[in-house]
């Protein structure tokens, strides 16, 4: 890039990328509660009226705006804060209530502004984890006109769980290729990051074997990252490296669980099956990576320090306890439990939003 453009187009400092992460942390907020409200917990009305927009606000208002900004700052070029900027407003504009129509051009357009920061990384260094950043990118830009196309969230569902799984997976495939992995290994990886999508597309035609293509991916995959990923070497050493490896090897067992109810769900379907394989990806899998990877990556994004304290393990050991009273509720038919389960849920990322803060402030202090 030429200096003239760089500089029509800067790259956004620290102070100004809060405001960017404060519209992600509303989503976040609000998509919790309308979760709740989807369990049946009393709400005010507002909050209940907003209980199908639960997935949006979660994936694309929430996650689909802290990982485009996490990708901006890596790119550092101004016009890739879009991405960010458009997810926030698209949650904003689904929590006002306004047309849905609105809200899904604006995550067709940061979906599309992701993609192309992707794809320009990719073409300045072209390697697989790249090739897959570029590819989870793609399936989020997918999912979202499946959505604008159809107005079936449930459509979508596939193809952002594809965006945030290989996202995490091509992640982690960058610090993986540190390690003597063998030639079939990568190719295998390869391999199941593209059935991912084309398990998707195949679902949107012939809803039965895309399925059953998509969970066996899933499965695979899950072994594959609990096989070759560096976190097996890391677990055994200490402090914030050990905390990160746990994270990530919790989060693959996670991932694996919701293969098998995914492929459970087709082949024995049984009440609480869905719910279970969506909340093992979306609450297990994911929020695993999030409380391991934030203490690296809000220093990152925001320049501040969070120092590695024992107490990170409390949300993480409360997010799997609170999952599992959840599935047991759901697999048991105990909508109570559930119920109880997904409070937990919500109270968890609250208590991990708290850790995180009284960290930043300690290392402030330091």
């Amino acid at each position: 890039m030429t200096r003239s453009s760089s500089a029509f187009m800067p790259n956004l400092p620290p102070p100004l990328r809060v405001p960017l992460l404060v519209l992600g942390m509303v989503s976040l907020v609000l998509g919790v509660l309308a979760g709740l409200a989807r369990l049946a917990v009393d709400l005010p009305a507002p909050v209940m009226a907003r209980a199908g927009g639960h997935g949006a606000l979660m994936i694309c208002a929430f996650l689909g705006t802290v990982i485009s900004l996490e990708r901006a700052v890596a790119v550092a070029r101004g016009w890739a804060y879009l991405a960010p900027l458009a997810a926030g407003v698209g949650g904003l504009v689904l929590l006002a209530g306004v047309s849905p129509l609105a809200a899904q051009i604006a995550f067709v357009a940061a979906a599309a502004l992701l993609s192309a920061a992707s794809l320009w990384v990719m073409r300045l260094q072209f390697a697989p984890f790249t090739a897959t950043l570029a590819l989870a990118a793609l399936c989020w830009l997918a999912g979202n006109l499946v959505w604008l196309q159809s107005q079936d969230m449930t459509l979508a569902v596939p193809w952002w769980m594809a965006f945030l799984v290989l996202t995490i997976a091509g992640e982690r495939l960058e610090l993986t290729r540190l390690l003597p992995t063998p030639k079939a290994a990568r190719r295998g990886f390869a391999l199941l990051a593209g059935l991912l999508p084309l398990a998707a597309a195949c679902g949107l035609i012939h809803p039965v074997p895309g399925r059953v293509l998509y969970a066996l991916a899933l499965l695979a995959l899950a072994f594959w990252l609990l096989r070759y990923d560096i976190a097996r070497t890391t677990v055994g050493q200490t402090g914030l490296t050990r905390f990160i490896a746990v994270c990530l090897l919790s989060g693959y067992a996670w991932l694996g669980a919701a293969g098998l109810f995914g492929l459970l769900d087709v082949l024995a379907p049984a009440p609480g099956l869905r719910d279970a394989f969506l909340h093992a990806v979306f609450l297990g899998f994911v929020f695993s990576m999030i409380f391991g990877h934030a203490p690296i990556i809000f220093p990152a994004v925001l320049k501040v320090k969070i120092p590695y304290h024992p107490a990170f393990y409390l949300p993480l050991a409360a997010l799997h306890l609170s999952l599992l009273l959840r599935l047991a509720g759901d697999l048991g038919g105990r909508p109570e439990s559930a119920q109880i389960g997904g409070i937990a849920n919500g109270l968890v990322l609250l208590l991990f939003i708290l850790t995180m803060a009284a960290s930043v402030l300690r290392g402030r202090r330091q």
